[in-house]
This record gives structure tokens, C-alpha cells and sequence, in this order.
């Protein structure tokens, strides 16, 4: 599933393409809003909340099918596993097939295209913490604050520290990668409680700065090792030696219920 770096950047290019410009059509091939046509109105912001995209657009929505858009709206999207917003130049040829879009918005020169997304749908802009109410300080946002994300994370010190992690509630933009690499650098299982968990602060705060670090780069690195060596000190790394010590990485699944199971790797010598 897509890190909230990703869904930062891909925010961005978003931005670029449609800040300030007016939607000359829309297709919404998802069938709650099939007959929704929100060309004429303006994208006034384009918004990553934690995995979250916010595209915000301005002056009502006439064909709404369900008749309750008002004068501001947001078209919401989850990347969830696959999905990927791309932008092309009118006229140019979609990288990847039309049957796998599912939003394509199109303005006088650009169109973005996005496709297998996990979620899509619009939404009035007053309607949004409906969506995205329930996040946790996000890491990326300018609501970031950490002591918040620290309480939140230890106001269930039983529960194990990557599952702890990726639940947005508590903090928003944290995926598998960075849990698995985050308990790594701080020397710990990922299956230890949160509440064992020593120093969480430095916890909370290398969260921040390892995603933050990443934002902007075009390929996210954990370890800071060049191109061609491994990005990742132990994620997807089973049976791989560990880049600090040697032992081989292991992993298993963490979790019990179908929406709180994560694979997770560790050193079983770096990391007690």
C-alpha cells in the first residue's frame, strides 16, 4: 500500500497540472458518480492527507446524481495497493489500459488519468472530515504534532508497535515499509507493545523525519546506501542478510483480524 510520501508526491503532481485550472470535462467510471459532470468548475487546491488525496473544486455540481453537491466539492481518492494518479498532455497515450481508469479529469492542456484506484468518489468540501476526520496528526501536514502522535500511540501500550504505526488514527501516512524499517533503526521487533517500546519519542520523532526526508526524493531510501544497493534495511528482505550484522532477515505475519494482518520483517540480532 502506497506510503504517505507517495501519496505526497503524487499530490504534487497533481497540483501542478490542475491548481487554478478549469475542468473542460470529467469521467467517473465508478458507477456512484457515472452521470457526475463537473466541467466548467475550477480545482481551487489539490490535498494529501495522510493516504488520502483531496482534489478541491469550486461552483457547485448541477449533475450530481444525487442531487447534494453544493458550490464546493472534493473528488476523494485512496491509492490503496495499485492504485496511481498520472498525468499526460491532451492527446497523449495513456501509459497503461482505459479499462483501468477510474477518474480521468481533463483541463484545456493537461488530463490525469487515475487508475485501479482504491476508492473514489465527491464529496461536498464541508462534508470532508466525514472522510478524513478520523486521522491522526499527520506527518507530512501542517497539523503535524508529535506529542499528540505520542499520546496516540500509547493510549493502547498492549498492542504491537508496527500494527500500532500503521494505524492512521493515531498518526496518518505510516505504511508497511516505514513500520518494518522504523522498528529496525530503533531496535526493536515489530511485533514488541508499543508500550515496551523504549524511548518512543525518538520513536515518533525518526518517523517524521525518515518520511519527511523521503518526500521529495524520486525513489524513497532507508538506508542511504547508493543506487543498486538495497533501499530498505529489512522490508521485503526474507532470507536476504542483514546490511548491518550479516544474520539472515526473517518475517511472518503480525496481526489477527483480515483488516489488521501486516507481513513483517526483522533481524532477529539487531533487533531483540
Amino acid at each position: 500500500m502506497p506510503e504517505g510520501d507517495s501519496v505526497y508526491k503524487a499530490a504534487a503532481k497533481l497540483r501542478a497540472a490542475l491548481d487554478g485550472q478549469v475542468l473542460t470535462s470529467t469521467d467517473f467510471r465508478v458507477p456512484a458518480f457515472a452521470t457526475l459532470d463537473l466541467s466548467g468548475q475550477t480545482v481551487t487546491s489539490v490535498v494529501p492527507r495522510g493516504k488520502h488525496l483531496l482534489i478541491r473544486i469550486a461552483e457547485g455540481a448541477d449533475a450530481s446524481p444525487s442531487g447534494e453537491l453544493g458550490s464546493g466539492n472534493t473528488i476523494h481518492s485512496h491509492l490503496k495497493m495499485e492504485g496511481v494518479w498520472q498525468i499526460y498532455a491532451n492527446g497523449e497515450r495513456w501509459r497503461k489500459p482505459a479499462y483501468l481508469a477510474r477518474g480521468v479529469l481533463s483541463t484545456a492542456s493537461k488530463t490525469a488519468v487515475g487508475f485501479e484506484l482504491g476508492l473514489l468518489e465527491v464529496v461536498p468540501t464541508t462534508s470532508e472530515d466525514s472522510i478524513v476526520g478520523h486521522l491522526g496528526p499527520d506527518l507530512l501536514g501542517a497539523d503535524w504534532d508529535a506529542d499528540l502522535a505520542l499520546a496516540n500511540l500509547l493510549s493502547d501500550p498492549a498492542r504491537p508497535a508496527a500494527l500500532a504505526l500503521l494505524d492512521q488514527r493515531n498518526l496518518a501516512g505510516l505504511g508497511n515499509v516505514y513500520a518494518n524499517e522504523l522498528s529496525f533503526l530503533r531496535g526493536f521487533r515489530p511485533d514488541t507493545p508499543i508500550g515496551d517500546v523504549a524511548d518512543p519519542k525518538r520513536l515518533v520523532a525518526l518517523a517524521h523525519k525518515a518520511i519527511t526526508v523521503n518526500k521529495d526524493r524520486p525513489i524513497r531510501n532507508l538506508t542511504g546506501l547508493p543506487r543498486g544497493k538495497p533501499r530498505y534495511w529489512v522490508h521485503g528482505r526474507r532470507g536476504d542478510a542483514c546490511l548491518r550484522c550479516g544474520t539472515r532477515i526473517e518475517s511472518a505475519q503480525l496481526g489477527t483480524g483480515p483488516t489488521d494482518t501486516r507481513f513483517t520483517w526483522w533481524c532477529p540480532s539487531c533487533q531483540k
